[in-house]
């Protein structure tokens, strides 16, 4: 018999095979991409919101079909799968309600018809959700509860699978990603914060860019003259990369393996060495406008300003926790990084750069917590029962970053740090100036602790396998249509075709691919206006 944990992320989803019996890990599947269009969850929710719940809960339970189809197992032998994710994931894949997530005013929703909404923990058939080719009539599925409906399983896992709940000291934990879920506990105060750090942090947004996986650059380093490349291997080990030029390309030895792309840790450990080295005198400026790091691997000065967007949001919202908290600077103790990017970061580059406090005196690393949840809770379900009760015991103050002029503020210093080069001095002016105390400078000496070098510690005897094309079609008649095709050529992922059927013009749209809200490049450049997300539907696989 098995067991299934899932992390539905917003990046991707990952996923792994636990046999019950032997309690070990079998394999691990993940995918390089989400199913639903854009490139955050708050692209993820207006889809939802205006395409239909309906379409984004296919699209979720379809790919996550996919996922188990490549455990190569019966359906019937799977008897609990465990679901950790935010609260848009899991009530997408639940298909509940999603309004009260979009709408926080309490006129809205009530004009909505939408109140009292609860997403407690549940405990309900998989052919409740699993549906046609791929049932499980045995087979249950948990979700952890959400502390409140802003504050989900995810959140709650980077709390319980690190030290952060049992520290006496102050503390602050991230779970970095295209939304970076963070908590600052205090005492037995606990105050929770997200930052929409967009999708650089985890390597997309970059034109070269890509998650962590096989023959991704997750660290760059300094040897001799050069630059030596860090690239994961098949079982997501960091191996021996190139040596290379930077500033050429040329590359002095071939290493052992073979760059494809580069994470969001990769091109923060470039920023962070090119900063420290001079080649970046003035943000966001490259010399040359651009670092060679392998064939097609490119770092451009547009990448510099949209990694300085994810960074500096995740360091506004790291001092606004602080300040609004009423916690001195100096008297934060240690900072928890988990997730793939808090995994595979350098964190001394990493505190260098701005995206964990650089005074902080201890840090420490995990790996991926929001899939280690949901493994304890599918070998063991009375570890729910321990889950529900810790959620009640968190009293979490949520303090919302889109309504705090702390952060605004903050945020405003970082963009022009990153976009205009503005120096530290002026930085520190303009601090003074919203009434905020100047921050610390950087520690020199920090206790650094890796737990995990992968953020998926055991990916299974069997390995893993990684689903890199979800490959699901969304289709929706456009009847203005005039087969100009700039639709077509208009979108930079290669993601709209333009077909004829049965005498009709239908937009076909590769749902991982479509940027979403982040784009609409296609809706734009329309001459008739006959675009629009919201006449989509699930077509199906594309064939290939």
């Amino acid at each position: 018999m098995y067991v299934i944990s899932l992390d539905l992320g917003t990046s991707g989803f990952r996923s792994q095979l636990i046999d019950l019996e032997k309690n070990e890990t079998v394999k691990t599947v993940i995918t390089m991409g989400h199913p639903l269009p854009g490139g955050n969850v708050m692209d993820h929710l207006d889809f939802a919101i205006n395409t239909g719940a309906d379409v984004a809960h296919g699209l979720i339970v379809e790919t996550v079909k996919e996922i188990l189809k490549r455990f190569y197992v019966k359906p019937e032998t799977i008897v609990r799968i465990a679901v950790c994710g935010n609260p848009i994931q899991l009530s997408l894949f639940q298909d509940i309600e999603i309004r009260d997530l979009a709408y926080a005013g309490e006129n809205k929703q009530a004009a909505l018809g939408v109140k009292d909404v609860k997403r407690d923990a549940r405990v309900f058939p998989a052919k409740d959700i699993f549906k046609g080719n791929f049932e499980m009539e045995n087979c249950e599925i948990i979700v952890p509860p959400a502390i409140k409906h802003e504050i989900g399983a995810d959140a709650l896992a980077m709390m319980l699978e690190t030290d952060f709940i049992n520290e006496t000291e102050p503390c602050l934990v991230t779970d970095y990603g295209t939304n970076a879920e963070m908590a600052l506990k205090i005492g037995e105060r606990i105050i929770t914060a997200s930052a929409a750090a967009g999708p650089a942090i985890e390597g997309q947004g970059i034109d070269c860019g890509m998650l962590a996986g096989p023959g991704a650059i997750s660290d760059v380093n300094i040897e001799g003259d050069y630059w030596r490349l860090t690239v994961l291997d098949k079982a997501l080990h960091g191996g021996k990369g190139p040596l290379i030029d930077p500033i050429t390309g040329k590359i002095i030895d071939n290493g052992d393996l073979v760059p494809k792309g580069i994470t969001g840790t990769g091109v923060i450990s470039t920023m962070a060495l090119a900063i420290k080295q001079g080649m970046i005198r003035k943000l966001p400026s490259l010399p040359g406008g651009k670092l060679i790091l392998g064939e097609g691997i490119v770092i451009t000065d547009k990448d510099v300003e949209e990694v300085g967007k994810a960074i500096g949001a995740i360091r506004a919202a790291h001092m606004t926790l602080l300040i609004e908290s009423g916690l001195k600077y100096e008297d934060l103790k240690y900072a928890y990084m988990s997730g793939a990017t808090g995994t595979y970061v350098d964190a001394e580059k990493a505190r260098h750069i701005g995206s964990v406090p650089g005074f902080v005196p201890g840090i420490i690393q995990f790996g991926n917590t929001s899939i280690g949840l949901a493994r304890k809770i599918a070998i063991d379900k009375s570890k729910l029962e321990d889950v529900i009760a810790i959620a009640k015991k968190i009293q979490a103050d949520h303090l919302m970053m889109a309504t705090s002029e702390t952060f605004k503020d903050i945020y405003l210093c970082e963009l022009a740090t990153w976009q205009q080069g503005m120096p530290r001095e002026m930085y520190t002016e303009m601090l003074d100036m919203y009434g905020i105390t100047a921050f610390p400078q950087d520690t020199e000496k920090v206790n650094i602790e890796k737990r995990v070098y992968r953020d998926i510690d055991d990916v299974g005897y069997k390995g893993l396998d990684i689903v890199k094309d979800i490959g699901i079609i969304l289709e929706g008649v456009v009847e203005k249509c005039i087969l100009c095709h700039k639709c077509e050529n208009e979108c930079p992922e290669e993601a709209v075709v333009i077909v004829e059927k049965d005498g009709k013009r239908l937009a076909n749209i590769d749902s991982q691919h479509c940027l979403g809200t982040s784009c609409r490049r296609c809706v734009t450049i329309c001459p008739e206006q006959t675009m629009n997300h919201s006449i989509l539907k699930i077509k199906g696989k594309k064939i290939n």
